[in-house]
């Protein structure tokens, strides 16, 4: 976190270039008055400090400006050391597109640039700028200064009713610009399947209004940000124009009331050059109040996705657990499947069986905190499944196997990156590798592509359990481990995790009653 120095810094020079204004309207002021009486001294002098305020005040905004992106680099580096490591490692249950999770760690936070570089400095400076302002006014004349402050009161309530209805419209741009930027990206990812499906004109529909809600978003903050502006204007006038008939009026001696006090030239005049910087602080806040409403909205999604400071303290399976699925209900939204109720012995071989959709591997899913539990609830060693740490403590093994570019051994050792070689060719040969492995003379340095080509059915099937055995976790979740395989693979997969499960809870789903006959329980759903 940034020190009270560095959060003040561009704060602090918006305030001393105020100071300087003041500086500047007293010179100015001297500087008329004695040319009038013909003072030659006192107006060199006053041209001179006239001219020393007018850099004081260029170094002050140069200052400000250079502190403002100072501290917006800081704010941004912060959040990316916040924001990317959950973008790189997508959490459980996450179900953003890619496209939208980079354009959240990317274009969100460079959304905070204008607001940490000129709304908040300019926001902090217009508490004190302003008095300071009508303060020096009250010496020229006190009335002056109550009619800069009087008029405070109004604009203050205008603000308020624009910028409570500009935090939503801008938290709605955000949204509609990430599912865009979510979109474009995966469409370009799947463009080849675009093709060759003929769907461009779909996808380009689909581009297109999410490109027209964007622009719909961007007119409601607009709007906003005009009529935030036309408030600070108004008043700004106001403020000028009472001020200045004041001045006049009382110079004129033409009051339509007791004049509370008798000005002289100079003191017109200063207080005249003073009343549009009293408003100066404001405008500059119009001007930057966009940034306000981007910066604001971003700051509250990056929160909401922004993973959690500290080691986490939840406890990691160290043990076979126990499961039990109480009247759970998975909820998809326009579909629900469940309720659900069972229980899984710890350290025992649990198989589920059923129809195709009947929702078996939308169990596991949930357990893994991947599908949306509407109702019930699933204990693990009899605490809830979300005070568990799971991850890094199953061991997986899905109906369709992943592949990365590299060879053999690298996609078994994806299940634990820090195995040695011998440890992953043990646990190839294991699971039933080892006459592959001999076969193609290239050992476990056997190149694969993503999609595992070269490999069958079952050999594919293979490196799943392969990883499952290297990854030697308490739980492991098996679903169909043994599909599409003709019986003599499958009756081999089912001597392997019988020999390999002992001493493990393993909680799976297939519709092969032959593999369901391992498991020491079975529930047929319905």
């Amino acid at each position: 976190m940034s020190n009270p120095s560095d959060r003040y810094g561009a704060a602090l020079f918006w305030i001393g270039d105020s100071g300087a204004a003041v500086l500047m309207a007293a010179a100015l002021a001297v500087a008329v008055a004695s040319a009038g009486q013909g003072e030659r001294a006192t107006l060199l002098l006053a041209v001179g400090s006239l001219i020393v305020a007018a850099l004081m005040r260029a170094a002050t905004q140069i200052g400000a400006a250079n502190a403002g992106e100072a501290g917006a680099v800081r704010a941004k580096t912060h959040w990316r050391r916040r924001i990317l490591p959950g973008v790189l490692v997508a959490a459980p249950g996450d179900r953003r597109m890619l496209g939208e999770a980079v354009a959240d760690a990317v274009d969100r936070i460079e959304d905070l640039g204008g607001f940490h570089a000129r709304f908040l400095p300019l926001r902090r400076a217009a508490v004190l700028s302003p008095l300071i302002i009508a303060i020096a006014a009250a010496f020229g004349s006190w009335v002056a200064g109550a009619i800069m402050l009087a008029t405070l009161l109004p604009f203050g309530l205008g603000m308020a009713l624009a910028g409570t209805v500009a935090a939503s419209a801008a938290a709605r741009q955000l949204d509609a610009l990430s599912r865009l930027s979510g979109l474009f990206v995966d469409r370009v990812r799947a463009l080849p399947v675009i093709v060759g499906f003929g769907a461009q004109a779909r996808i380009g529909r689909h581009l297109a209004d999410a490109t027209r809600e964007v622009a719909a978003r961007t007119i409601d903050v607009l709007k906003i940000a005009f009529v935030s502006s036309a408030v600070i204007e108004f008043f700004a006038a106001l403020s000028v124009a009472l001020v200045a008939l004041y001045c006049g009026f009382n110079l004129l001696g033409i009051l339509p009331f007791p004049a509370p006090e008798q000005l002289t030239l100079g003191e017109a005049l200063f207080v005249l050059v003073l009343a549009p910087e009293f408003y100066l602080p404001m405008r500059r806040i119009a001007a930057a109040y966009h940034d306000k409403q981007v910066g604001e909205a971003a700051t509250e999604r990056l929160e909401a996705i922004a993973p959690a400071f500290g080691p986490s303290s939840k406890p990691p399976l160290v043990s076979p657990p126990s499961l039990c699925f109480d009247s759970v209900v998975i909820d998809y939204g326009e579909t629900a499947i469940g309720p659900f109720t069972l229980e899984v012995a710890a350290g025992s071989i649990f198989a589920l069986r059923g129809a195709t959709g009947i929702g078996k591997s939308s169990l596991l899913h949930a357990l893994l905190g991947l599908a949306p539990i509407g109702n019930g609830r699933i204990l693990v060693d009899g605490r809830d499944v979300g005070d568990i740490a799971l991850p890094g403590s199953i061991g997986w093994a899905g109906q369709s196997v992943a592949f990365v570019p590299g060879t053999l051994a690298d996609n078994i050792r994806l299940a634990r990156p820090d195995a040695d070689d011998t440890a992953v060719e043990a646990a190839a040969h294991r699971a039933g590798l080892g006459p592959m492995i001999e076969t193609r003379g290239e050992g476990m340095a056997l190149p694969l592509d993503h999609r595992g080509s070269g490999l069958s059915g079952g050999e594919r099937r293979r490196v799943g359990i392969a990883r499952v055995l290297l990854k030697d976790a308490p739980l492991w979740l098996l679903d169909e481990p043994t599909a599409d395989l003709d019986a003599g693979s499958a009756a081999d997969i089912a001597g392997i995790l019988v020999a390999a499960a002992s001493g493990r809870t393993v909680l799976m789903v297939t519709h092969s009653a032959e593999l369901a006959a391992i498991a020491a329980s079975e529930m047929v759903l319905a």
